[in-house]
């Protein structure tokens, strides 16, 4: 039965991709321009959330999202999840208002069309490189006094499927307690069914989020107090994908 599903997992791999691929052409003039001054990045991320959308409605993704508080579009977050899926990026430019920047892997600006874009909005790091890692906490502390918010998956690279939630990298932490911003916890519970890494995989259905209540940073300074928010963020999101 299984085999039979192969050219289904093929054709819906192939199908991603193209979809990933038409807003983009569409869009491309729009894109383009939204991108020539950093101060235009908001419309950007408006056109980034078009772009999300169309991919989950022609995927097959029925989206459901609970917030159980909301933003201030006038304040930046630190907005983190657990990482399963490369729809971890889509599902977020959904779940969230305030525009803000990924830090992500450099690898994916080598996808053709959408890498272009990518490696000139998004923060990028090789995590290989120290050098490298270092220059994220520049150039996110820019964006972030310009008024944009980062999202961040803390645990760095995608965690091995048969694992729920992998240790968290103290990068987030440490920018979210520096600049004093709250932290916001995401839990993305069907992205690894929908759409994991694994190639011969998916299908569509629902895709759930749940926007967890912030985490205050004010006033706290120590590597103490940003191990402290670090385990307190990866316990709510755990304990969310456990129980």
């Amino acid at each position: 039965m299984k085999v039979l599903k192969y050219p289904f997992w093929l054709l819906y791999r192939v199908w991603f991709y193209i979809v990933m691929a038409i807003p983009i052409l569409v869009m491309f003039p729009l894109l383009f321009i939204s991108i020539l001054k950093e101060t235009w990045y908001p419309y950007f991320f408006r056109l980034a959330q078009i772009w999300a959308r169309f991919i989950l409605i022609f995927m097959g993704f029925k989206t459901k999202i609970v917030k159980e508080e909301t933003t201030d579009i006038s304040k930046s977050y630190m907005f983190i999840a657990n990482h399963t899926s490369m729809t971890d990026i889509m599902l977020m430019l959904i779940a969230v208002k305030n525009p803000f920047v990924f830090v992500g892997k450099a690898e994916l600006a080598k996808i053709p069309l959408f890498g272009f874009f990518y490696k000139r909005t998004c923060i990028l790091v090789d995590r290989n490189n120290s050098k490298s890692r270092q220059a994220v906490f520049v150039r996110a502390q820019e964006r972030l006094k310009q008024g944009i918010s980062i999202c961040i998956f803390p645990e760095g690279l995608v965690p091995e499927e048969h694992i729920d939630l992998a240790e968290f990298k103290d990068g987030a932490f440490r920018l979210a307690v520096n600049h004093q911003i709250p932290i916001v916890p995401f839990t993305f519970y069907d992205n690894k069914k929908r759409f994991s890494y694994t190639f011969f995989s998916g299908s569509p259905g629902k895709m759930r989020a749940k926007m967890h209540q912030f985490i205050p940073t004010i006033g706290l300074e120590s590597k103490d107090d940003i191990k402290a928010v670090r385990e307190r963020s990866r316990a709510i999101i755990y304990n969310e994908l456990t129980s």
